[in-house]
């Protein structure tokens, strides 16, 4: 007998595989088997992001966070359907909220980039820096350093972010 967690290994070496849809299948027959599981809500979320269905996304993220209400991954992912879909203000809070249980990079970029979009750009700034404090060679971070860095008029920040770009790149 197939158990949840052999469902959710195969649900998501099939999101990885770019069969979302057919995962998002698996992640449904793992969910009738474990309910209360925030990990199966979020993978589901995570292959039905993949489709396109961005409603659906948000309920198995919503249903994770039910059911631990701390679950940052499960934050900042619903924060990534709501950024996607415009609303920034509520993409702000998740990312907000998922950051109090994790200081991530990715998430920290992903709130960076939210204040950007809102012109919000010293504070688009910090969440970059700490972002690279974070993970050096996270270029995403680098990238979007340097751009807001050229908003603010630190020319000199902004070079030494393109240094470190180009590093990157050479290697």
């Amino acid at each position: 007998m197939e158990t949840s967690s052999d469902l959710n290994r195969v649900g998501i070496a099939l999101t990885q595989a770019g069969k979302p849809f057919e995962a998002t299948a698996v992640f449904d027959k793992a969910i009738s088997l474990d309910k209360d599981n925030p990990i199966l809500y979020l993978n589901k979320g995570l292959s039905a992001r993949k489709t396109g269905n961005y409603e659906d996304a948000a309920r198995c993220f919503e249903k994770a966070i039910d059911l631990r209400s701390n679950f940052s991954d499960a934050w900042a992912a619903l924060g990534l359907v709501h950024y996607e879909s415009g609303r920034l203000e509520t993409a702000e809070r998740c990312y907000a909220r998922a950051l109090e249980g994790e200081r991530k990079s990715e998430t920290l970029n992903n709130l960076g980039v939210v204040y950007f979009n809102q012109e919000r750009y010293e504070d688009a700034r910090r969440r970059f820096e700490e972002a690279v404090s974070l993970s050096p060679f996270f270029s995403d971070a680098l990238y979007n350093l340097r751009d807001v860095c050229v908003e603010l008029n630190d020319l000199q920040a902004a070079a030494e972010a393109e240094r470190a770009i180009r590093l990157l790149k050479a290697c």
